[in-house]
């Protein structure tokens, strides 16, 4: 059974103060429609504009997320996003009335109860999942940052990080199963190491940063007098340093809670590709820069591949939805004139089919003979063949018909096709079929580069007792 999208029963809202901003901001998680995905708006504003929650639209990485345009923005929200992809949510719109997302405690947890306080509902569409199909890395040798995707049947995140400091040289996480998120990842809280503060402090950044929302570590020796010092800086309480070197106002939730806010901050970046994702990703020293620019490689990749010029895959390991002696039942063609070997899938509008050009054909005797290449005019044939298949799906008893083209143009033909080459073909209808006439689009590939296309024209006609 493929999974449905799912959004939540009612509207549920937090509040809190911005990180950086300091700002007192109001979230309010909304239901949303099928196809509606993870959509700001700002209630503030001016005509209420929205921003979806896409790489595309990420405008600051400096010191967490930050999604908008010139005009406006909403800032800091991975732990957010990070919640909903976790808790395996599709649709839900975000309404801020300010211009940052609240910290609260510096983790996902509060968003996740508010989302467990709305419940949830299935909606009627399925869901979209990209499954990685090949290696996908991403590299930045300048900051030893590297982020790396290989298939799998399902999300599984593995994290190391490592500073120059004693406190955190090597700290690994993984997330075998995203099912695990809540009770694994959310509850686990931003960090930052305390000689950062007062720099951050002085860049007009974390206004609303305080102990009760981060972790404070201590990797270098410090006095209780320069300890106090901060605290009166930021007019927070003063605290003294526990032996492993965090501030004495929490305890731990994990031993390598702070890898474990990486690999939810990277679950929130992840869901910027707008899409569930199956694979396995180990990203070594993430952060939302090489988060980010990751997310952006993997959505042109999943842009190409869902373009209408994408090269169809192709699994040897599936059964075709025709084979040969199928393919035979519906096409009056015969050896050696039948160019379709596979019919890989069907359906109202598409067709793909599937040649395997070897040395055997027998046009290769002199086109030619010491350097064969496929003729152009047969992998128009070929192509016509398969969209044959297509027109012939219209039709209630197939045997008594054939497809006759009326037209063929804007053919071209962009490289050689030669021994050995496996043809994907790939025929869309271009208008609805009417009083018999078939208007298509053909493509064909090898591998992933189109070597033919051309538009078609056919008519569905029954055949006549004198041709049978």
């Amino acid at each position: 059974m493929a999974d449905k999208q799912i959004t939540i029963k009612k509207p549920v809202s937090v509040k809190g103060i911005g990180l950086h901003s300091g700002v007192e901001v109001k979230l309010t998680f909304n239901p949303a429609p099928e196809n509606h995905g993870y959509v700001f708006q700002r209630t503030d504003l001016d005509g209420k504009p929205v921003i979806k929650a896409l790489a595309k639209y990420v405008i600051d990485t400096s010191r967490g997320t930050s999604i908008g345009t010139n005009d406006y923005k909403v800032g800091t929200v991975e732990h957010v996003l990070s919640a909903l992809y976790g808790s395996g949510i599709d649709n839900v719109l975000i309404e801020v009335n300010g211009p940052e997302v609240p910290i609260l405690d510096g983790s996902a947890r509060p968003y996740i109860e508010a989302l467990q306080e709305a419940g949830i509902t299935k909606q009627d569409s399925e869901r979209q999942y990209y499954s990685i199909k090949n290696k996908i890395s991403y590299i930045d040798k300048e900051n030893d940052v590297e982020i790396i995707a290989y298939p799998d049947e399902s999300l599984s995140i593995n994290v190391l990080i490592d500073y120059d400091s004693s406190l955190l040289v090597n700290q690994y996480a993984t997330l075998d199963n995203i099912s695990n998120y809540t009770d694994e990842i959310s509850k686990c809280r931003t960090y930052v190491f305390l000689h950062e503060l007062e720099k951050l402090k002085n860049s007009d950044l974390i206004k609303g940063g305080g102990l009760e929302n981060a972790i404070v570590l201590v990797d270098k020796e410090i006095s209780q007098q320069e300890l106090d010092r901060l605290a009166d800086l930021f007019n927070k309480p003063r605290v003294k340093v526990k032996s492993q070197g965090v501030l004495n106002n929490l305890e731990l939730y994990f031993n390598n809670e702070p890898a474990r806010h990486k690999l939810l901050d990277l679950v929130g970046d992840l869901s910027l590709s707008g899409v569930f994702l199956k694979g396995k990703i180990i990203a070594r020293r993430p952060g939302h820069g090489p988060n980010i620019e990751f997310v952006k490689l993997l959505s042109n990749i999943i842009k190409k591949e869902n373009s209408r010029s994408a090269a169809p895959v192709y699994d040897p390991n599936t059964a075709p939805f025709l084979d040969i002696n199928q393919i035979k039942k519906l096409l009056p063609h015969r050896p050696p004139f039948l160019f379709v070997d596979k019919i890989l899938s069907s359906d109202e509008t598409t067709v793909i089919g599937l040649k395997n050009v070897t040395m055997n054909e027998g046009y290769f005797v002199g086109h030619f003979p010491d350097m064969p290449v496929m003729p152009g005019v047969l992998q128009v044939e070929a192509m016509a063949q398969v969209g044959g298949i297509l027109a012939m799906n219209t039709v209630p008893d197939p045997e008594n018909y054939s497809t006759l083209f009326m037209k063929i143009d804007k053919v071209k033909f962009r490289r050689q096709v030669v021994p050995g080459d496996t043809l994907i073909f790939k025929l869309e209808l271009t208008s609805p079929i009417r009083r018999g006439v078939v208007n298509m689009q053909g493509k064909a590939y090898v591998g992933d580069k189109i070597v033919a296309e051309a538009e078609m024209m056919a008519q569905i006609s029954k055949i006549k007792e004198n041709e049978l």
